[in-house]
């Protein structure tokens, strides 16, 4: 399956495997390289983060807060009271899920600019099982008011991102993955904080697709695949990378609804709060269309292999291409 867009790689059946917390590493000893102020504190967890590569690089930027990640939040608050820009990162299910209320009063409620970085995010953490997949931060962060979130597609984008959250001035979230995912952005392709990226626009006759399909993260290779696939049953879809959940690209949203008159959702967390909630709630005031989400339904994970577990909670290529017809359906 080729692709038709010149900024993503030419053949989407190919990608290399790279886990979206490379990204993660390579782009905070960059910013780093760029801004003294920037530190990274990590919460006993600095290899599975990426993080040690900024700890090898400057050692005298990084501090290990060990296995507490209440403090781990607080004194990020500190740090960036007093002029410095702190990474602070763990397994997201501990940073946003353990030291929320911190992150919320310390860190959006003064509005300094700490970055949150999650890693391990989503079901794909596989057999680590559900008590390590988290699937409920993406909500938890996005209710708070300065807080910017951003869900990074693959490894390339993920660098790109954390660069960007550096240089923003505002406190924000990253969500990043452990599992090895495909890498089907390039160097050049766009990339800009709340800003979508349309990835594929093809026209019917009518001149209009069928659906869009909105996704964040690295289901969104699954997306694409998908909607190649439909091309050859007769339906067009769009496709776009809405990585900044916050704040929504609304414009882009309310267009792409306009424009093809059903929206599917996919996102790598449940289906309430995340992605497609944002969506739905900016097409309720804006354009409401028929829309079917992909996601966690509203359970707990389990354990298993990344690749059984995605097509065990609905989530893969043939899962994506059935909620498509079913909202078009609707239409």
């Amino acid at each position: 399956m080729l692709s038709k867009n010149t900024y993503l790689i030419p053949d989407l059946t190919k990608p290399e495997m790279i886990p979206t917390r490379d990204g993660y590493g390579k782009g905070v000893v960059e910013a780093g390289e760029k801004d003294e102020r920037i530190v990274v504190l990590c919460a006993d967890l600095t290899e599975s983060t990426r993080s040690h590569w900024f700890a090898e690089k400057f050692p005298e930027r990084f501090i290990q807060v060990g296995v507490a990640e209440q403090n781990l939040a607080l004194l990020g608050s500190g740090m960036a009271n007093y002029g410095k820009i702190p990474f602070i990162s763990s397994y997201a299910v501990f940073s946003p899920g353990r030291n929320n209320e911190q992150i919320r009063t310390n860190i959006s409620l003064n509005n300094v600019p700490v970055k949150v970085i999650g890693a391990h995010a989503g079901i794909s953490v596989g057999p680590d099982g559900a008590t390590h997949q988290a699937l409920e931060d993406i909500a938890l962060m996005r209710v708070q008011p300065p807080m910017v979130v951003v869900v990074p597609c693959d490894a390339i984008e993920a660098q790109k991102a954390t660069v960007a959250i550096a240089f923003n001035g505002k406190p924000s979230y990253l969500r990043i993955g452990r599992e090895k995912s495909p890498v089907f952005t390039t160097k050049k392709t766009p990339f800009e904080i709340g800003r979508a990226e349309i990835y594929r626009d093809t026209s019917t006759s009518s001149g209009q697709a069928d659906c869009v399909i909105i996704g964040c993260g690295m289901l969104l290779h699954n997306t694409l695949l998908a909607a190649e696939e439909l091309t050859e049953e007769g339906i067009e879809c769009m496709v776009i990378n809405s990585h900044t959940v916050k704040p929504l690209d609304k414009k882009t949203i309310v267009e792409s609804a306009k424009k093809c008159g059903a929206v599917v959702t996919v996102e790598e967390h449940q289906v309430n709060g995340g992605l497609g909630s944002a969506v739905a709630e900016v097409l309720s005031r804006n354009y409401p269309v028929p829309q079917e989400y992909i996601g966690v339904q509203d359970r707990f994970g389990e354990s298993g292999e990344a690749e059984e577990l995605i097509k065990h909670f609905g989530m893969d290529a043939e899962s994506i291409k059935n909620a498509v017809k079913k909202v078009i359906a609707r239409k």
